[in-house]
């Protein structure tokens, strides 16, 4: 089959499915709208298709002029930017695709789609919204977002059961796809005896660095412990909070157990993993980290907060712990429970590999949407 995916960019979190799909003899041509500082192009090289003139020149000046200030701005272009039309009809008509997936409700996915709905290809709406959500807003804006939009959609979030949430009749549960690496057995832990703990995620505030700092600052004195900072420091936002972590260590003397490291290539990152003992994720406003997936790959615990997107994936007690979300007293002390019993870390590790290698394999992807699809041509949901 020949699959054509459109999205912002081409993420980390779609290596592995993009490796499944070339493994299974399909073929894959990747549209993104920019490429990001730090991407892995091994399994798919993705054509950076931008956007239209006319939008560039807006975003310059709305992201350098209008809200110069706002660490934010720069993501306005995801929901509003317009792609260049008579290149992307190109590309997707001469290209011509089994299956689409467009990513987000966006005016680039819009475009997209009613370039593929005249021509009759299966388009299947990929977005982060949960599974269990409340029903869309019926104001003409956002009937009209829907009716522009593939009816199908998958997320690999999903939610909680709660009143006023449910599934749609066309929403689907897809979870992300990361590759087992390093089972339990094949790896070790505890390096010189102490206990490493490894965090990821870009340098931004809701990213809560500061916060997990603050804790080790104090499980230090109970424990030999190591910490590990690893994310992305490419725009002048990011650099500036990178250097508020950094003065923290240097202001509390923590150099000797923190280590903070900026913009690691993906093929730099088994070596974090396979030196950490248990992984953190501190952050807030978290819509779908696939990061824990990655930590469970290679056998480790996992910490996250209670709202990030993708907690579904850790099982609170069996495969890692669960915090409440901005709770520094409560990540606290369920780190100090992770740490305070070494045998548990390990078990936790395995537990949470043999979740992912059941549950959140290509396989069970593919399967899915294909039964999409099979529905879109069966219902003539084009």
């Amino acid at each position: 089959m020949r699959f054509l995916y459109v999205a912002p960019r081409y993420h980390t979190n779609q290596t592995d499915i993009m490796k499944g799909l070339k493994e299974h003899g399909d073929e894959v041509c990747f549209v993104s709208h920019y490429a990001a500082a730090i991407e892995d192009y091994s399994c798919v090289q993705p054509i950076v298709l931008g956007y239209s003139r006319l939008y560039r020149l807006f975003d310059w000046l709305y992201v350098n002029v209008i809200r110069r200030k706002d660490p934010e701005a720069i993501v306005f272009k995801i929901r509003h930017g317009f792609p260049p039309m008579r290149r992307l009809r190109k590309i997707i008509y001469g290209y011509g695709p089994d299956l689409v997936i467009l990513r987000e409700r966006s005016v680039y996915s819009m475009a997209a789609y009613l370039l593929c709905r005249k021509k009759g290809y299966p388009c299947i709406l990929y977005n982060q919204t949960p599974l269990w959500t409340e029903p869309l807003k019926t104001d003409p804006a956002h009937r009209l977002a829907a009716k522009l939009s593939p009816k199908l959609r998958m997320t690999p979030v999903m939610g909680t059961e709660r009143a006023g949430a449910s599934p749609g009749e066309y929403d689907y549960f897809v979870p992300f796809v990361v590759d087992p690496q390093r089972a339990q057995q094949d790896r070790t832990y505890f390096d010189e005896g102490a206990l490493h703990i490894l965090c990821i995620g870009k340098y931004e505030t809701r990213k809560h660095h500061l916060m997990l700092l603050r804790i080790v600052d104090r499980l230090r004195e109970k424990y030999r412990i190591r910490l590990t900072l690893v994310g992305e420091a490419t725009n002048h936002f990011q650099k500036e909070y990178c250097g508020q972590v950094r003065a923290y260590v240097a202001q509390h003397r923590l150099e000797d157990i923190v280590t903070v490291r900026t913009n690691v290539p993906r093929n730099g990152m088994e070596r974090e993993y396979l030196a950490a003992d248990v992984y953190v994720i501190p952050s807030t406003r978290e819509m779908a980290s696939v990061s824990q997936l990655e930590a469970m790959s290679y056998s480790l615990p996992v910490i996250c907060s209670d709202k990030n997107g993708t907690a579904c994936y850790v099982e609170d007690g069996v495969t890692g712990y669960l915090f409440r979300d901005c709770d520094e007293a409560d990540l606290q002390a369920k780190l100090d429970a992770m740490l305070s019993d070494r045998e548990r870390m390990v078990r936790m590790g395995a537990a949470g590999y043999r979740a992912l290698s059941e549950k959140y394999n290509f396989g069970t992807y593919y399967a899915a949407v294909m039964e999409m699809r099979d529905r879109i041509q069966r219902e003539g949901l084009y």
